[in-house]
């Protein structure tokens, strides 16, 4: 299947298109209207050479809620007043680390400018929302993503102390259950994630949870 090049106009081809490593589609722009339409259709985007690229993974990694893993060591640090969560105090701060941060192999370029100019324009439509951990008032962990409707898409995450990232994700999966989301979008495997209850799961299923719970 060849790759699709996007336009102006504001759609994108069927998931099932995606080349095996989950590549779909390139260009086209980070509207919020794209992006939405975008994370609703199960792709997300990553940057490269200022022009968007669209992934839709085949199998796709995600975590139930419910299926969280809490570990021993995790749990003492949740009880203890050590670090503290926040959600929403410094939107800007958290990407702004995470684009230092290193992910999926890469450097963190890929969130650039445009990258950032466009989820920060989510965050303040009500799209796009941040976890953070603080240590002596101090942003030391965290992470955003996309909520829409009963599914929560992961964007990046970052820690600068042990376990703040962890803290972080921790939190913010058990405020998101308790808002009534039953799935969260990891996108791609990490054994970071893996370690906090994350799995594969089909397309067809992640298609299913798409239609329903949005």
């Amino acid at each position: 299947m060849p790759l699709h090049i996007l336009n102006e106009n504001l759609w994108f081809p069927p998931i099932e298109d995606a080349l095996e490593d989950g590549l779909l589609a390139m260009g086209g722009d980070l509207s919020t209207q794209r992006l939405l339409l975008a994370y609703k259709s199960g792709i997300f985007p990553w940057y490269e050479e200022n022009v968007p690229l669209w992934w839709s993974p085949s199998p796709r990694f995600v975590l139930f809620p419910e299926k969280l893993k809490i570990s021993h060591s995790m749990k003492q640090l949740l009880h203890k007043d050590y670090f503290q969560f926040k959600q929403n105090q410094n939107f800007k701060g958290v990407i702004d680390n995470c684009k230092s941060i290193e992910r999926r192999g890469q450097d963190g370029t890929w969130i650039t400018p445009e990258m950032k100019a466009a989820y920060v324009n989510l965050h303040e439509k009500g799209y796009a929302i941040s976890g953070e951990t603080y240590l002596n008032n101090e942003l030391v962990g965290g992470l955003y993503g996309i909520k829409l409707g009963n599914i929560f898409f992961g964007e990046s995450m970052f820690a600068k102390e042990s376990n703040a990232s962890k803290y972080a994700f921790i939190n913010m999966v058990q405020w998101l259950q308790s808002e009534g989301v039953q799935l969260i979008d990891c996108q791609v495997y990490t054994p970071h994630l893996e370690s906090l209850g994350a799995e594969m799961i089909s397309r067809q299923l992640f298609k299913y949870y798409l239609r329903t719970e949005i």
